[in-house]
């Protein structure tokens, strides 16, 4: 009961439109500098280099969502393009994660998909790939339709596949040959589109990422579970998947040691590392995920 009512209130406040504005002049605050890496594309490239020489790759992530206005858009799409240019110029080891509300998706959306042309250009130029984060729900059939526009023109571009939604199993198989990356899912939807049984969700997200990478396309597990970690390890020996077909991905900050150990096995292990001042919805919703993540909050309000 404890649990669920902090679940919906965090992911409440994720989507309260004042304090996501509030929390850019605030500075990373209640311990978010565990989980975002910084507001400056300086200071990600900077964790980028230190992941890469402890042997993990990385994906960056400008943070930002639910924009309303062009000129933020604009804005934002720069910063992404900013953010290939740095991978390029430093030599780090990083793809590009985009949300398309950050990129202008409802307020118009052609423009959204020439600011994610112009991105993808970059990414062409700089031999970069982009991943359309999914978001909530109704996004998804948008989301999927632009990829689907994309992918026409370019071959670096790939999207995520949440496993709580009862579509995820259809979307998975019209998806082959797309690189995906299969979670769990994140936002709050209704029993109509989502399973709310962690037990439920557990055995699509098996059953998602089994059937992408049988269908021989590559598959990144985003996931901190060590059982379903586990087992996919289990059935990609068992099928005789090579390792190179697949990756695993976790948050930055989250589960350090078992991103080094996955490394040092030989599995590709990437780390998904926002950064930005716009910290404050991926922030709430990394506390909403797991009653224990609350942890960085307290410990946050006591380190200022």
């Amino acid at each position: 009961m404890l649990a669920n009512f902090s679940k919906n209130f965090f992911l409440g406040v994720s989507r309260n439109v004042s304090l996501n504005k509030a929390a850019k002049k605030w500075g990373l605050r209640f311990g978010a500098s565990q989980v975002v890496a910084g507001v400056t594309i300086e200071s990600a490239i900077k964790k980028v280099q230190e992941l890469n020489e402890k042997g993990l790759v990385c994906t960056l992530d400008h943070l930002g969502e639910f924009v309303s206005d062009r000129q933020e858009a604009i804005h934002a799409t720069e910063n992404n393009v900013k953010t290939l240019e740095a991978i390029c110029a430093t030599g780090v080891n990083s793809h590009l994660s985009v949300k398309l509300t950050q990129l202008g998706l409802e307020i118009d959306r052609e423009f959204c998909v020439q600011n994610m042309k112009r991105i993808l250009d970059t990414a062409k130029a700089t031999n970069n790939f982009v991943r359309i984060d999914m978001e909530d729900y109704t996004h998804c059939q948008m989301t999927l339709d632009i990829l689907k526009e994309l992918r026409e023109l370019y071959d670096n571009v790939g999207t995520v596949i949440q496993a709580y939604l009862h579509r995820a199993n259809k979307d998975v198989m019209d998806l082959k040959s797309v690189n995906l990356r299969l979670v769990k899912g994140a936002y709050k939807e209704s029993p109509e589109v989502a399973f709310q049984n962690k037990g439920e969700i557990d055995a699509n997200y098996l059953q998602i990422i089994k059937t992408h990478l049988l269908s021989g396309s590559y598959t990144a597990i985003a996931s901190h579970d060590h059982e379903i970690i586990a087992k996919v390890k289990q059935f990609t020996n068992e099928n005789n998947i090579p390792k190179d077909q697949f990756e695993f991905q976790m948050l930055f900050g989250f589960r350090k040691d078992m991103q080094l150990s996955l490394a040092q096995e030989g599995y590709t292990m990437r780390v998904y590392i926002p950064f930005g001042d716009d910290w404050f919805a991926y922030f709430m919703r990394r506390m909403a995920e797991r009653p224990q993540n609350v942890l960085f909050g307290i410990k946050g309000l006591f380190s200022k």
